[in-house]
Order: structure tokens, then sequence, then C-alpha cells
């Protein structure tokens, strides 16, 4: 174990992704800096101190075989499974791989916070008993605080096996957490949320326009090591302003609307 605060429980990032988003078809391969947006995800979710085991959900589609490649190639575990019940393929992933936490992050999240993901973790163990899932994002703008692209949901193996018996609906298996939000009270799920509200930025990739902000962003920070963090890119916006600007105008689809976030 890395981390001093497991309490003697596995905790695994699954990071869903596949080729066939619908807005910006196969953009987990697109490359900025020579790497994969998968490659760079994975490799900051690594830092991260307090998880022990990345997962990669993908489908059993043979035009997703070349995430299980690239898997393979950076030394992470993977895992395939439906492509449209994604709640199901998130249980058999942490079910083969014996987990009790997932820390769940999507992979068009380039610029994932490791150290944002070690806070909310530690939370979440220390807190345990008292919540079933702990976010710093949720299904719409209610408890975000943070920029969209930093998601992080943790929940234990437990609540994930019981959603994916009860979940009924569509939506609800087309994404992982919404029986979860819908089924337990607010005093059963905390929001992590940051001092100052930001979430009116957009760090996630989308469409054409997200992919071209994300790539300023690595031409300026990125140095072929992931050295910048959250702070980092705030503080590059300040410089900057015009950035925010490129990718202002995209609506994020609902969850009822499409299930092509990431899936």
């Amino acid at each position: 174990m890395r981390g001093a605060v497991k309490v003697n429980l596995k905790t695994a990032a699954i990071i869903q992704a596949r080729t066939g988003s619908t807005r910006l078809p196969g953009k987990v391969l697109k490359k900025i800096a020579g790497k994969t947006i998968l490659e760079h995800v994975i490799e900051r979710v690594n830092q991260a101190v307090f998880i022990d085991d990345i997962i990669i959900a993908t489908t059993e589609l043979e035009h997703d075989r070349p995430i299980i490649e690239l898997a393979e190639f950076k030394g992470v575990k993977s895992f395939q499974g439906s492509e449209n019940d994604v709640l199901e393929r998130y249980y058999h992933a942490a079910r083969e791989n014996s987990i009790d936490v997932v820390v769940r992050i999507t992979s068009d999240c380039p610029l994932i916070d490791p150290m944002l993901c070690d806070k909310i973790i530690s939370f979440y163990i220390q807190n345990c008993d008292e919540y079933v899932l702990v976010t710093n994002a949720g299904l719409g703008k209610e408890g975000r605080t943070y920029p969209r692209g930093l998601d992080v949901e943790i929940f234990p193996f437990w609540v994930l096996k019981k959603a994916s018996q009860l979940a009924k609906k569509t939506y609800q298996r087309e994404h992982v957490t919404p029986w979860i939000y819908e089924n337990y009270g607010k005093e059963k799920i905390y929001y992590y949320k940051n001092k100052v509200d930001y979430s009116c930025f957009r760090w996630t990739l989308d469409t054409e326009d997200d992919f071209l902000l994300i790539k300023k962003i690595y031409e300026y920070l990125y140095n072929g090591n992931h050295i910048f963090y959250f702070k980092d890119v705030l503080n590059l916006f300040q410089e900057k302003p015009e950035l925010a600007k490129i990718n202002k105008h995209v609506e994020q689809k609902s969850i009822q609307e499409s299930f092509s976030k990431a899936k």
C-alpha cells in the first residue's frame, strides 16, 4: 500500500474509456504532446498516493481494442464489458479485482489533479461510516465548485453492487452513479467543495473546442512531466483570461440527454 490512510481497504481508480463518443469520436486516443489523452489521464492518476490500482474499463467491441493495448503499454489493468450498461461494466471490473473502494474517473479528464484525488479519498476513508458517496462533482451543477474535468466520485463496492442489482432505468445503467444519488439522501452523499467556486470553467474533453483549450493548456504547462495541477491551471487562466473563452459556449449534455461522456 502506498498510502497510510488506507485502513486495509483496497482502493482503485476505475477509468471508463471508449472510442465511440458521439460528440468527438476517438477522443481518448487523440494526442497532445505525443501522447494520447488516455495516457495523460493514467499518468496523472498514477501520482495519487492513496490509489492502489488503476483499471481501464472499456467495451468488448473490436474498435476499443487499442484501449486495452494502451493499458498494457502503460502497465495498468483493464477490463472489457458491456458497451451500454456501464454500471454493469464498473461492477464487474471492481468485483474481478476485489476492490473495496471505487474512485470513479472518466478518460476525458486530462487535467485531473492527483493531489485533489488524494484529499477526497482521504476524506472518504475517514468518513466512510457516514457517507456512501463523496464527490466534488455530482449529477448536475448543485454542489459543484471545481472546474468540470476534475471530477471524482468515491464510493464503496457494496453500494456499487446494490446499484447494479437494483437500477432499472436506462440512464441509470448507461451511467454509474445516478441510482446512488437518487436513492440516498443528502445526509449520505457529501459534496467536497473548494472555498472559491470555479465551476464556471470547463476543463473536460467533449468537443473540438475543448480539445483546443486543453492542447493550449498543455503547451503552456506541460514539459514532458505532469508537474502542473489545479492551482497552476488557475494561475494560467488568470494570466491569460482569453483561454476561458475558447470553450465557454459548450453546453454539457445532461445524464438523460445522452451517455456520450467518456463512456
